[in-house]
């Protein structure tokens, strides 16, 4: 297909597809409770009964597998590309500025709003991809199909489903990545722990202790409430760990209880560095305040706190420190805590290179935990993904993005996990540009349109090369 046709299309088009985009992130798709019909909740069922209604509208034949993916259609013919992209979100959180989390709105050339990035927009720029091979009437052998899945940010359970009902193509790449192309993915370990105790109820004492409500982000926020503790012995740790940290602090007296809300910087657990993390402050501010003796809560704080330091994302404290030339360095984000009374739970995510020893870092994790008085539970530890760089298939999308933003094709690693991190012979490619921070699993997350229209492009583009 020529290029030219490619970029008038788009360009002709790239109001309705951005008007199209505003409809899908408008709707709030983070998991939600299953209600019958929807096992996800009712956000992600309507954001698939509302893509895939566009879809028809344009003329596609749809399929939808049991509301928890749908697939679009190029053609009857044999598929031999499929494109992975995702329509719920990460939970909207605090500290949105321009605009609300689902109010989409466009400002100097960006649209603002949750999804938008991830994974709405790129999944919007595939639908419009397809469009325009099909609009352009380029004659085709084999046929592309894009699959919309509902769970990608909790689990995945959506894709899972789907691959249970069909094989995957010979060549599948998913727009909920970087660009260039994305061969590597590192692997994802979301450790979870535990302890026990008997609630002893001397004061001062720890009463509660929240932060992080989803696995694969840094936390923007964490609570402590504790009993018996004066709140002058509080506000200098506090304003010393805030100066330390860049994390805040507020407070709240009620009776013998004092409330303590951490107020930190949210990012995705595969780049921990971007955040601050209200929990560790938190946990840090606590490690300085002076509990009973017999706090069995406060001593087990302390030693978690040991093994995941604010501001450690390398795992050194942990025994897992690591890094490979092909893959970059292990990661830790330690992303949620639950502390109730005589009770502890929490999860750190851990994304780590090809080179690492998967059975020997579980090894080494249950030790140090054992040896802090807690209990390490790692059975859903998932393996690095790869893809050679070599393949056809990886050398088409190269060539593709060098000729429509002239910017260098090359391989890359990412801590991120995508839908392509069990199929074979799949890559990431997009919708991120390089060095472009869109705000993901944050606040104003955004996209470029002019980017998005670009991938629109390109995406066209690799489907009437490998289609064709």
């Amino acid at each position: 297909m020529d290029k030219k046709q490619i970029e008038e299309y788009m360009k002709k088009h790239e109001e309705e597809m951005i008007s199209d985009l505003m409809v899908l992130c408008r709707i709030d798709s983070e998991k939600m409770s299953e209600k019958p019909g929807m096992p996800f909740g009712k956000g992600p069922y309507l954001a698939l009964s509302s893509a895939l209604a566009m879809a028809r509208g344009y003329g596609f034949k749809t399929t939808n597998y049991d509301n928890f993916a749908g697939a679009v259609d190029l053609n009857d013919q044999e598929h031999v590309l499929d494109i992975l992209a995702h329509l719920d979100v990460v939970p909207a959180q605090e500290g949105w500025t321009e605009t609300e989390a689902f109010k989409p709105v466009i400002k100097e050339g960006k649209i603002y709003g949750r999804g938008t990035s991830d994974d709405k927009g790129p999944a919007i720029a595939a639908l419009y991809a397809l469009r325009a091979v099909k609009e352009l009437g380029i004659p085709l052998k084999k046929s592309a199909r894009l699959i919309l899945g509902t769970n990608e940010e909790s689990g995945s359970r959506c894709i899972a489903h789907y691959y249970e009902k069909e094989k995957e193509a010979p060549m599948t790449f998913s727009p909920d990545g970087d660009y260039p192309v994305v061969n590597i993915e590192k692997g994802r370990l979301p450790g979870d722990f535990f302890a026990g105790w008997k609630f002893s109820g001397e004061k001062p004492e720890i009463y509660s202790v929240t932060g992080g409500k989803i696995e694969n982000a840094v936390p923007s926020s964490a609570e402590a409430i504790l009993l018996g503790m004066e709140e002058s012995s509080i506000l200098p740790q506090a304003e010393q760990v805030s100066e330390e940290t860049g994390v805040n602090f507020t407070f709240e007296k009620n009776g013998e209880k004092i409330t303590i809300a951490a107020h930190g910087v949210n990012s995705h657990a595969s780049e921990p560095e971007h955040g601050k993390n209200a929990l560790t402050a938190l946990l840090l501010l606590l490690t300085k305040l002076p509990f009973a003796e017999s706090s069995t809560g406060a001593r087990l704080i302390r030693n978690l706190y040991g093994l995941m330091p604010y501001g450690e994302t390398d795992g050194l404290h942990l025994g897992i420190r690591a890094e490979d030339e092909e893959s970059g360095a292990l990661t830790v984000a330690f992303s949620q805590l639950t502390v109730t009374e005589g009770r502890l739970d929490g999860l750190f995510d851990c994304r780590f290179p090809i080179g690492v020893d998967a059975d020997q870092m579980l090894t080494v994790l249950t030790e140090k935990f054992k040896t802090a008085g807690l209990c390490f539970n790692g059975k859903h530890c998932s393996l690095p993904h790869y893809v050679s760089p070599d393949s056809a298939f990886v050398k088409e999308l190269l060539s593709v993005y060098e000729d429509y933003t002239g910017l260098e094709g090359k391989c890359i690693a990412i801590g991120g996990g995508t839908y392509v991190h069990n199929l074979k012979n799949g890559v990431a490619f997009g919708a991120v540009y390089p060095g472009k921070d869109t705000h993901m699993h944050g606040a104003d997350e955004y996209a470029v349109i002019s980017q998005l229209t670009a991938s629109a492009c390109m995406f066209a583009q690799v489907i009437a090369d490998l289609c064709g």
